[in-house]
């Protein structure tokens, strides 16, 4: 069923991608608000309770429908919710047009617009840019966007979708991303901010829960890339940026295509657009390296080109290795 689900979910959402602002992720903004304002008092234990109630709550709740379904109707319409749940937290068209858009004003020589796409997209201070910077800031941003709204999701889905606990699984990664990005905006604006424990408990688990799928994304990475140097550049670079979990899938991507990232950080002006979605961004506005950087060529605009198959071949393989696993399954 798995396989099946994430197909339809696929191709659902490349036919009829969920727009911007939609009721579904309108509702779980307002839900991460009410959470956060009823339940954040501020202490570590009380940042852990709203956290659990903001994301482990849906997930359970997207399992025991799902339960439901499977014993009370039968598994078509199950494998339908399944599709459902899918459908609203997986999908590249969530955030590819930022890149289309901007990978067509470089390759049409418009710099100045690709720095306002740029801007607008991130919410962050480009100033003058140079061309370089530029795609390499939409590699990062773009890697990053597609580990977060199709690999992630792929990983967690996929692992309890064996013991069939599959959406709770989509969701909860989801859930996770969001409540600590969208938390942390709300502090930034000082509109109903949250506190620092609640920030520090969603920070952490999102780091854990992340751990695991940005790893099985950097192993798919070097698989369809250049497998010894992306290998060799997550050992050796990934520790050199912020964030472990962005750092291993960015050092990866940096040896499979060769290209050269890290280097002096977009600064953040105001809170990033995707922060009023449940679709993440890339970073989420979060200046995303440090000054250090990966060896390999500098970015140039075929480099974008590199990152579309890269990470089409990696969900070919994801599907490859699910159509595997469920024909086993079947014929065992």
């Amino acid at each position: 069923m798995s396989f099946f689900a994430i197909l339809f979910a696929l191709l659902l959402e490349q036919v009829r991608p969920l727009g911007e602002h939609n009721p579904i992720h309108a509702g779980l903004r307002v839900w991460a608000r009410w959470v956060s304002r009823n339940f954040d008092a501020g202490k570590p234990q009380h940042g852990w309770v709203a956290w659990s109630l903001a994301v482990i709550g849906p997930a359970l709740l997207a399992l025991a429908i799902h339960w439901a379904l499977m014993l009370l109707v039968g598994w078509p319409l199950a494998m339908l919710w399944n599709v459902a749940v899918l459908y609203a937290t997986l999908g590249f068209r969530q955030f590819s047009h930022h890149f289309t858009e901007i990978r067509d004003a470089l390759e049409a020589g418009d710099e100045q617009l690709a720095r306002q796409l740029l801007a607008r997209w991130q919410r962050v201070d480009v100033g003058e840019l140079p061309r370089s910077e530029i795609v390499r800031h939409v590699i990062e941003y773009s890697v990053l966007a597609a580990h977060r709204h199709v690999f992630g999701v792929l990983a967690w889905y996929s692992v309890l979708a064996a013991f069939g606990f599959g959406p709770a699984g989509a969701v909860l990664y989801r859930m996770a991303e969001f409540v600590a990005r969208y938390w942390k905006y709300r502090n930034r604006i000082q509109v109903q901010p949250a506190s620092e424990a609640l920030q520090s408990s969603a920070a952490g688990a999102w780091a854990a829960i992340d751990w695991i799928p940005a790893r099985a994304t950097a192993i798919a990475f070097a698989v369809v890339g250049s497998f010894e140097e992306a290998i060799d550049s997550w050992r050796n670079y990934a520790q050199r940026f912020p964030n472990d979990n962005d750092g291993v899938v960015l050092a990866a991507t940096s040896g499979a295509i060769n290209v050269r990232l890290g280097g002096e950080a977009l600064k953040p002006v105001f809170a990033p657009n995707s922060s009023q979605s449940f679709a993440a961004s890339g970073m989420g506005g979060e200046p995303p390296l440090d000054t250090a950087t990966t060896p390999g060529r500098e970015a140039e605009t075929q480099h974008l080109r590199s990152i579309v198959g890269l990470v089409w071949r990696s969900v070919v393989l994801w599907m490859v290795l699910l159509a595997l696993l469920t024909l086993a399954r079947l014929l065992g």
